[in-house]
């Protein structure tokens, strides 16, 4: 039995979101980019890039890891590009998306190609799915992308594309449907000046009961429409439900309510929940016995929520949280020095390998 915590991350359910992405890819004409931002276990990449084009990055580091880890396109994005990045970013990929007219303009000579350009602006819409601000790229004085029509046609000279990023774990296809209407109506005669337009990810087409054959022929028109070649970056898409965060009951106690500690954290492995105070999720949940499950840490707030049992939780039970995949692994930390969760993979024949283990070495090494 493997020593909790460890992330277990299951290649049979990861292949169900892999095979939907394919069918998009085959009946939309689209190409899928894999967020790394969101998800950079590279262990499964060899699966993944079976089913996908490429990466898309939001850093250098992302981006030499996409290059060196993943088969197809490698795109390089960074809020900011800073001067000593420009030479290794250039090397490493196949097309840069700048954040702004500035950046695009500052480092357009640093980033000319020697056949055509292969630079793209990113494109703030000004209408996104967001139901958090923290999230919301539309969110008021919002620096991601440019937003002026009149200012972007005056560079269109040094871009060959665009991107779009305005989705935010939405799964309505209704109002992914409206929000690119609105983006056809203030940038059409922009589109229909570009070779290629990433529409960025957060759209969860990969959900139960997502429409999408409808997803497809929307993004087939939009694509014939304006002569372009469409880009999706799934993240959440490409690896919802597909790993779960194996912990340990250590301790239970009672203080008005029943209290399990396991030997994990949310703080620390799953810290995407604590930013957006959001529950961790846990299959079985019901019965009788009620328990809020807690971290370690010496944060009072480290709570993974509250549960359902069927049985009182005892010193030594096996918790498993669900659909933990998602922005956990590459947020993972040191936080008060609590042992890293290993990463496991069940591969596609039911055996399970351990991956990669974290130890006292790996917590120095990441101080000084």
């Amino acid at each position: 039995m493997i020593k909790t915590p460890y992330y277990l991350i299951d290649k049979q359910k990861l292949l169900g979101n892999l095979e939907k992405i394919a069918y998009v890819r085959e009946h939309s004409g689209a190409k899928a980019l894999l967020a790394l931002k969101c998800f950079a276990t590279w262990s499964v990449f060899d699966l993944m890039q079976q089913y996908m084009d490429g990466t898309t990055s939001s850093s250098l580091y992302e981006l030499k890891l996409g290059r060196q880890k993943f088969a197809g396109e490698t795109h390089a994005y960074s809020v900011a590009w800073a001067d000593d990045e420009i030479e290794e970013m250039v090397a490493n990929c196949d097309k840069i998306i700048f954040n702004s007219i500035g950046q695009l303009e500052r480092f357009a000579e640093a980033t000319e190609a020697t056949e055509g350009t292969i630079r793209g602006l990113r494109v703030n819409p000004q209408v996104s799915s967001s139901d958090y601000l923290l999230a919301d790229p539309a969110r008021p004085f919002s620096r991601l992308g440019e937003w002026d029509p009149e200012k972007i046609a005056a560079v269109m000279d040094k871009i060959s594309g665009f991107m779009f990023h305005n989705n935010c774990e939405n799964g309505s296809f209704e109002l992914f449907d409206q929000m690119l209407t609105t983006i056809e109506e203030r940038f059409g005669h922009l589109l229909e000046q570009v070779e290629w337009v990433s529409l960025g990810g957060g759209i969860h087409f990969t959900g139960e009961g997502y429409p999408i054959d409808q997803f497809c022929a929307r993004l087939k028109a939009f694509s014939e429409r304006f002569g372009v070649q469409v880009y999706l970056e799934p993240g959440e898409a490409a690896i919802t439900l597909s790993s779960s965060l194996e912990v340990t009951v250590l301790d239970t106690l009672y203080n008005g309510k029943h209290l399990a500690v396991v030997d994990s954290s949310i703080e620390a492995h799953m810290l995407d929940l604590l930013i957006y105070r959001l529950n961790a999720k846990m299959e079985p949940c019901s019965g009788e016995y009620t328990y809020m499950v807690c971290g370690k840490s010496c944060l009072a707030g480290d709570i993974f929520g509250e549960y359902q049992f069927d049985k009182p939780l005892a010193i030594g039970d096996r918790l498993s949280f669900i659909d933990a995949a998602g922005y956990t692994m590459v947020k993972k930390n040191w936080f008060n020095g609590l042992k890293m969760p290993s990463i496991a993979v069940k591969q596609l024949d039911g055996s399970v390998e351990v991956v990669r283990e974290f130890g006292f070495d790996d917590y120095l090494s990441s101080l000084s």
